[in-house]
């Protein structure tokens, strides 16, 4: 995970390991102009290519090119869908953006 990121702080750990099927990811051709744009990579493979993304200035615009809900149980929420969870249950004021 990128340190200071949403994802960052949602993770237990600083690295994370989570299952992968894609044959697609984000053109790198396109990548500064996203972020230019405010998208902020988050995390990315053991290649260096991106599997988390975020918007933040969003209340919760989290992206994946893995699929969190996959592993995740109501004993154990994933991290990411945990988070998402307590973003919807914030007060309205802060959800005012979306």
């Amino acid at each position: 995970m990128v340190a200071g990121t949403r994802a960052a702080a949602l993770y237990p750990a600083r690295e994370a390991v989570e299952e992968y099927w894609c044959n697609y990811g984000v053109n790198p051709a396109y990548v500064t102009a996203l972020q230019d744009a405010g998208l902020v990579v988050s995390g990315t493979g053991e290649d260096g290519t991106i599997r988390i993304v975020e918007i933040a200035n969003h209340p919760f615009f989290v992206a994946t090119l893995f699929l969190p809900q996959k592993l995740s149980t109501p004993e154990r929420p994933h991290p990411l869908l945990a988070g998402f969870a307590a973003a919807l249950a914030a007060p309205a004021r802060h959800r005012s953006s979306v």
